[in-house]
This record gives C-alpha cells, structure tokens and sequence, in this order.
C-alpha cells in the first residue's frame, strides 16, 4: 500500500461512509493499512454488526502517551449541486475536493502516511489510534471505545482530535442535547374544534415555553465561546393530515447547544414539569389518551481543556501555533476528556468547507498536519 498522503486519502474518499451506510469497507482498508506494517488493530462491533470503531497502539507497553483520533463517517451529499465526483479524488488549484476531505479524512490519510515514521523511532510512550464511527449523528458510535479506554489501565494521557480547525489549536466547544417531542392529541372535524384535543396547538405552546427557558439559559455567559451563551432551538415540526381535521398527533425536535459544565438537565425537566402538569390535565379532560412524550436523540458533553497546560504548549510547538480558541460545532473531545484524557483539537482543512458541495482540503493544509506529526514524533522519541 502507498504510503503518500494523497494516495491514501484518495482511497479514503472513494469509500461512501455518509453516517446511514456501513463503514466497514473502509475500516478493512485502515485494518489492512496497519497489518500491513505489523500494527494489531481491535474493532469496536456496532449493536447491529454494520460499524466499527478502530484502536491501534504502537511503541512501549504501559499508561500514558499521546492518541490520534478521527471519525470516519461524513455527512450526505443528497441535494447539493457538486461540480466533482463527491467519493472521488479531484485535484485542481492545489486542493483536494471529496466529500470528507477536509471532515475528516484528511487528516485520517496524514496519520496513516505518518505510521512509518513513527515506527522508524523508538519512542519513549505509545501512540495511539483511534476511529471511529457516527460521529456526525451525535457522537454515538465512539462511546464503546471510550468505554474500553476509561477501563484500559494503560490508557493515553493526551489526545488529539484532527477535527479542521485550519490547523489551529483548540481548547473547547460547546455540549449538546439533542430530543424529540411527540404530541398525541384526539382528532374530530374542524367544525367541531372544542370537541378535540390539536396536537399541533399543544406542541406550540410547548415550544413557546422552549422560547423562554432558553432566554433563561443565555443568562450565563463566556466570552472564549461564539455565541457566549447557550442557545436552544427548534429545528423540525412534523404534524396534522388535512386543514378541516383537528390534527391528532404533532412532533419536533429541538437542541441546546451548552456551555462546557452548564447543567441543562434543569431546562429540560422544566419542560417536563410544563407538560404533565399544566399542558395534560387539560387535554385529557377532553380525552384521556393524549399524551406528551420525550425521547432523547442524541447527547455529547461539551469540552473545555486548560489552554495553560503542558499539553497545550507542546501541541502549540507540533503545530507551530498558540493562537488558542474554541469553535462552535462539537466533537467526540468531551467523552475522551470524561474518561481521563486530556483533549485538543487540531486538524487540517476548515469547517467552512465541510458539509458542503465541493467540499476540499488545501493541500498546504495536509503538509501542516504532516509537519505536526514529525514533531509529535520527535517528542516521542526516547
């Protein structure tokens, strides 16, 4: 197998890994890519056996170490009006377009190019690999590697997430909760409104409460963050079947994205509390089986790691910048950090071309990446 940057990212690409297909052909690569140089891999199975998440280590046995992690999925290309092949390699104006070139197989293919330097070192602590799956659906699929790590005993001490941050260092981003509300109401004709219960009614005053408890939360405020508060919306409605039928059952789906370590359980306990004791009661006057539910999507904590630490000083001096900042979409780093290990975020590429048609990465971006990886090297070798 090659191991240039952009053979390897030009095979990455060609796999289709949009978070609804499998990302196992795409993980045999990886596998196979390791095997190759004598690298033992452990897979993470998915509940339905279609996934995987991938963990290698190489160097000295023991706790400790610095680990390279990337999600291996990327988001649809349904809809948007591409120029180039989206699972394809297109080189032109000294970027390489693809769908998940700069989120984030970009960087996937500068860590793979790297492993033979690294293997060329005898280093001092391991390095370790990690990648994953449905990161872009909320961070799900990584939670049964982060379980294996936070029982490991020789677990990393450090991380690197290669999410595109222009290859700056970044310290934080914000935590989400992500839940669906379903509105069972009771239909009847329109012309005999009072006689039923509108689902789609009820689900609009349960999202003007959402309004207010949002104001609420945008009290709390830090600056290091874009918002400096934490917001909360509603992004779908889904409900009734036709204008003359009281409609019978509504949902939507809304979001907080949160400050690092501001508790939101308390909001949404609030809209609980709303629903079952002042919205319910007077819909079931009308019919007992109404009812208001809640089902929770998706959650991931937020992360905000010391932009002081030793760590933070020797990625600034990898990637030759300590131009520090958070940014606003999240990433796996709030799990890695709850399981004990210290998080940043530096990859090539930027967010303003991920999830979008003609997505790229700039070349000179892939050669930053590989540049940090010669220096993490070097800080590994004993």
């Amino acid at each position: 197998m090659s191991n240039s940057v952009r053979d390897i990212l030009e095979n990455l690409l060609a796999f289709d890994t949009t978070s609804r297909e499998s990302n196992l052909a795409l993980i045999d690569y990886i596998q196979a890519h390791l095997a190759e140089r004598g690298i033992v891999a452990q897979r993470f199975l998915s509940e339905d056996g279609r996934k995987a998440n991938l963990y290698a280590r190489l160097g000295p046995e023991g706790d400790g170490g610095v680990m390279l992690s990337g999600h291996t999925d990327v988001v649809p290309v349904d809809g948007q009006p591409w120029s180039v092949p989206p699972f394809a390699l297109t080189e032109k104006d000294k970027r390489y377009y693809g769908r998940g070139s700069a989120d984030m197989k970009g960087f996937l293919a500068c860590v793979l190019a790297a492993i033979p330097l690294f293997q060329a070192q005898r280093l001092r602590l391991p390095l370790h690999l990690a990648f994953s799956y449905d990161e872009e659906v909320g961070c799900l699929g990584v939670r049964s590697l982060v379980s294996h790590l936070k029982a490991a005993r020789d677990k990393p001490a450090m991380c690197i997430i290669g999410e595109p941050t222009d290859m700056q260092p970044v310290y934080g981003h914000k935590g989400k909760v992500a839940m669906r509300c379903r509105v069972r109401g009771h239909a009847c004709h329109s012309a005999y409104a009072p006689q039923g219960v509108n689902a789609i009614s009820y689900a609009a005053r349960l999202i003007n409460r959402l309004e207010s408890l949002g104001d609420a939360l945008a009290k709390m405020r830090d600056v290091r963050f874009d918002p400096p508060y934490s917001t909360l919306q509603v992004g779908t409605i889904r409900g009734g079947a036709a204008l003359n039928i009281v409609p019978q059952r509504c949902e939507f789906d809304f979001e907080i994205r949160h400050l690092p370590g501001q508790p939101v359980e308390d909001t949404v306990s609030a809209l609980r509390d709303y629903a079952a004791k002042e919205l319910l009661p007077a819909m079931r006057d009308i019919a007992q089986e109404s009812e208001i539910s809640f089902i929770p999507l998706s959650q991931y904590p937020g992360l905000l790691t010391d932009a002081q630490s030793d760590f933070a000083r020797w990625l600034a001096q990898w990637c030759g910048s300590d131009a520090f900042s958070t940014v606003a979409f999240g990433t796996e780093g709030g799990l890695f950090d709850e399981a004990g290990i210290a998080t940043l975020i530096c990859g090539p590429g930027s967010m303003a071309q991920g999830h979008k048609p003609d997505e790229y990465v700039a070349i000179d971006q892939l050669a930053r990446c590989t540049a940090m990886l010669e220096n993490l090297c070097a800080w590994l070798r004993a």
